[in-house]
């Protein structure tokens, strides 16, 4: 590297530092590759990290808390109502993520990884401009961009005073009714959050179902959480008017039937989506082309048209998830180092993390019927599974979808108290090619929620124990 100049010249420059660019950074200086990472903030670990997984999750987890607190009373166990002091709760929160962002910071320094501060645009194959750095651009072999994605503005937001999920996850207040447009799994987050603290959430959502994507049986466990929940679930509709009176909203909300209902809010958030941060990198000069929604076409080994630049996570096609980015940063920086790399797997696991949790990894049913491909599905409910009855939270399924001939393992879908930390034994079947006799015996501890996975497999098979036998 050269050093001095207004210029530097790089090896490997990653930009972007979130799960998929510090991961890409730390892998290749592993290999021996000399790394440079740009990130604009001052802070390091991305989105994911500082605004989005990480602060929602140490948030549901206090909700969850208080929701289980109200649920023990039918154990026989009575607390008396929470006392919430949101400023040490925002106080957790950060300190939960500038740990985790702290961490990073020390693993890339440990690792020889120089870190730069400054927002990265593309000049050429091998250049790249900097502003707001010590220098004024970079000369590099190979480039790995890592920019992420932003959330989808909502019409008249700042004007209005509507907020984000970013806004949102900064606990700005508890308000006493509350606004939801959107039903995926941000809001549906975000929205039990709020509920737990202590607000009436209405949610609105223009589609007939919440989670677009996964399958009705797995959903609709997690709508009646829902329904119970907030004040109202609203599906089919759409916010059409909002105005600001005094110091709350009114809202005019339309019905699939044409109905105009009006609500009055305290505040409204908007979780209406998320879009690559791709506008600004200089794809154009040097003949990257995006496609419609934005994302930066690769191939398996997350490499450009342009053979000189890679591109990994939120930015390339495909679900916008974390640990999609911390797989596909490692292919990359293995493929430049010369190892046999690729991004190949069979599934990406998918989990949102309402109450109960709802995942999925592989082909999902709904997929399945579209497309016409026969399957198997073996469906076992939670009630009758001995862990979920002594947790109190029976609620919810795990079911395995498998081929009828050669019962290879295609898919697998959950939904239930804790399941986030079930789901990787359904990708790692699908990873390894397992059939259902594989799940079938594996000995699962007992009585674990675990028992499920295998439970659904001897479903699939025709040979469940557990469950009543077909007529």
């Amino acid at each position: 590297m050269v050093m001095g100049s207004l210029r530097q010249e790089a090896e490997l420059v990653v930009v972007g530092s979130g799960p998929g660019g510090y991961v890409a950074a730390l892998r290749a200086a592993d290999l021996g590759r000399e790394v440079v990472l740009i990130e604009a903030r001052e802070a390091l670990g991305g989105v994911c990290l500082l605004e989005g997984c990480i602060p929602s999750k140490t948030l549901i987890h206090a909700a969850e808390i208080v929701e289980g607190a109200k649920a023990a009373e039918a154990l026989g166990l009575r607390f008396a109502a929470p006392e919430i002091d949101l400023e040490r709760l925002r106080r957790w929160t950060d300190g939960v993520v500038n740990k985790l962002s702290g961490g990073v910071a020390q693993l890339l320094k440990r690792r020889g990884v120089e870190v730069i501060h400054g927002r990265a645009r593309l000049q050429g194959p091998n250049a790249l401009s900097i502003q707001g750095a010590g220098v004024s651009g970079l000369d590099f072999k190979r480039c790995i961009l890592a920019t992420g994605s932003r959330v989808t503005p909502f019409p008249d937001a700042e004007a209005l005073g509507i907020w984000s999920s970013r806004q949102a996850l900064a606990l700005p207040e508890i308000p006493r009714r509350l606004l939801l447009i959107g039903g995926g799994y941000i809001g549906l987050e975000l929205g039990l959050v709020y509920a737990g603290l202590g607000a009436e959430v209405t949610l609105v959502e223009f589609a007939p179902s919440l989670l677009q994507g996964a399958d009705s049986d797995l959903v609709e466990v997690v709508i009646e959480a829902c329904q119970r929940r907030f004040a109202e679930v609203l599906m089919d509709s759409k916010v059409t008017h909002i105005a600001r009176r005094g110091d709350g909203y009114t809202a005019q909300i339309q019905r699939r039937d044409g109905e105009i209902i009006e609500r009055a809010f305290d505040k409204v958030m908007a979780a209406v989506g998320r879009r690559p941060n791709t506008d600004d990198l200089g794809l154009e000069t040097v003949g990257i082309e995006v496609t419609a929604e934005g994302f930066i076409p690769i191939d398996a080994r997350c490499q450009t048209q342009i053979p000189s630049i890679f591109a990994i996570g939120d930015i390339t096609p495909g679900p916008m998830l974390a640990h999609k980015a911390s797989r596909q940063a490692k292919v990359a920086a293995e493929f430049i180092s010369g190892e046999p790399s690729a991004f190949d797997n069979r599934a990406i696991p998918a989990v949102v993390f309402t109450d109960p949790e709802i995942a999925w990894t592989g082909l999902t049913e709904t997929e399945a019927r579209a497309s016409g491909r026969p399957i198997k599905v073996g469906r076992f409910p939670l009630t009758a599974l001995g862990r979920a009855r002594t947790l109190g939270r029976a609620e919810g399924l795990v079911k395995v979808i498998s081929d009828p001939d050669s019962h290879l393992i295609l898919g697998v879908g959950m939904v239930g108290s804790g399941v986030s930390e079930l789901i990787a034994e359904g990708t790692l079947a699908l990873e390894m090619g397992a059939r259902l006799e594989d799940l079938m015996v594996t000995i699962h501890p007992h009585p674990t929620m675990s028992e499920a996975i295998m439970e659904a497999a001897e479903v699939a098979a025709g040979s469940a124990v557990h469950l009543p036998k077909p007529r």
